[in-house]
């Protein structure tokens, strides 16, 4: 220990992806993590960092598992309240449910209730970093923002901009989507721990003037991150031709607006052709893969593996509520399982844990600060508890007949949910 300051020492068997090394796996049975002020000091060998962190406060996890701080790459807060509303096509869902539930954010009061009640979920299932959508109304990321903070959450998020295709009330303009955006940009990006993303719905509801204007936006500020969906239903496909005829194809939309690019974060990607795939890897985009949301809405099936064979495409893992039917990234897991199994190329335990933590964590582009537990990243950490009376009586009876690591974190992300994290470090506390 150096300088005074006070170090914190949390033991527990260690598993981490690396970024130090591209698909390497840190493995420590006997483990532990040291941080002080937010950051992390040193990973290794419980013994050897107890003999170097002389005088720190320990935790003793036992034989719960340490992980990375979850990374939720597509996530829409406004929609917590009408999760596992009964699941109509993508399209006949938003007006049905969506839209409604969106409306209810014009009341800054009610912005405020759901996003702690929201904020305060993503801490109890383990996530740390969110790339979040709010409403069209700038009170709706007012306040998430502001209870972020509050919680010290990685959260990136931004109004969301739309000027048809949905109810009057939910609209802007070109204009007014652009002077909103900067406004809260202006106040709120670099904040803490909190960053803005320029945030057009999806094609259907951008007239091409609003995509041009928030395009321009776009490379006024090229380290910001831009989040939209892409290719998630045939027929929001077959409306997105009729609405931009003369397109190759969905991608080239944004494509021709300036928002395929490093850093922007489309959400689903099910039906896009080889031709996209490589557009988007060349542009260093990313696609947030959100299994469970496209279960429930029956829109297919990303293929994982088909995508990261792709040179510099990124994939990370997004929860995609209220669609998606769980905050639990292991829930979520448990489905891009199915899915992957479903298309032929199942991902190991390994492959699906780095998707919910240091994939996601590249999708967005904060891989220096999170998604593994190494020196000098935030003091992200998850304390993953299996063995619990908390969990289902199934799932315990499960990793109690583990023999190894595979089994019992498959298993976890299987069977488990948020009954599973037993502690959530935030940025060191």
């Amino acid at each position: 220990m150096t300088g005074g300051t006070r170090m914190t020492v949390v033991l527990g068997h260690v598993v981490t992806p690396t970024a130090s090394d591209p698909g390497g796996f840190l493995d420590i049975a006997s483990g532990a993590v040291a941080y002080a002020d937010g950051t992390i000091l040193d990973v290794g060998d419980a013994t050897d960092i107890l003999t170097r962190y002389r005088g720190a406060l320990v935790e003793d996890h036992g034989d719960r598992f340490i992980v990375p701080g979850f990374v939720d790459a597509h996530v829409h807060y406004p929609q917590i309240g009408m999760i596992a509303s009964p699941g109509l096509e993508l399209l006949d869902w938003l007006e049905r449910f969506t839209f409604p539930a969106e409306a209810r954010f014009a009341d800054d009061s009610h912005a405020d209730r759901v996003a702690d009640f929201f904020t305060d979920q993503l801490v109890d299932n383990g996530v740390t970093t969110a790339c979040v959508y709010a409403t069209v109304h700038p009170g709706s990321a007012d306040a998430l923002f502001r209870h972020a903070r509050a919680k010290n959450l990685r959260i990136i998020t931004g109004k969301v901009c739309m000027d048809r295709g949905a109810p009057d009330h939910l609209l802007d303009t070109p204009s007014s989507a652009v002077e909103d955006s900067v406004a809260l940009l202006e106040k709120w990006h670099g904040v803490g721990r909190l960053e803005y993303a320029i945030t057009p719905r999806f094609a259907p509801t951008s007239s091409d003037a609003q995509l041009a204007a928030l395009g321009e936006l776009a490379a006024s500020y090229p380290d910001v991150v831009v989040q939209t969906h892409l290719s998630e239903n045939t027929a929001e496909i077959e409306r997105v031709r009729m609405l931009f005829p003369g397109t190759r194809d969905y991608t080239d939309v944004y494509d021709r607006a300036g928002l395929v690019r490093r850093r922007a974060v489309f959400g689903h990607g099910v039906h896009l052709s080889e031709r996209e795939l490589r557009r988007l890897g060349q542009a260093e985009a990313s696609v947030a893969h959100c299994p469970t949301s496209n279960f429930f809405l029956g829109s297919g099936m990303f293929g994982v593996a088909r995508a990261q064979s792709i040179e510099g495409l990124r994939v990370g893992l997004g929860s995609d509520v209220g669609a998606g039917t769980s905050l639990s990234p292991l829930v979520t897991l448990g489905a891009a399982y199915q899915a992957s199994r479903m298309l032929g190329a199942p991902l190991d335990g390994g492959r699906l844990l780095r998707l919910a933590t240091l994939g996601g964590a590249e999708a967005l582009g904060v891989d220096e600060s999170v998604g593994s537990l190494e020196h000098g990243k935030d003091a992200d950490l998850v304390i993953l508890d299996p063995f619990g009376p908390q969990n289902s009586a199934v799932l315990r009876h499960r990793v109690d007949g583990a023999e190894t690591l595979e089994e019992v974190l498959f298993a976890v992300m299987m069977l488990g949910d948020e009954r599973a994290v037993a502690r959530t470090v935030v940025a060191g506390v």
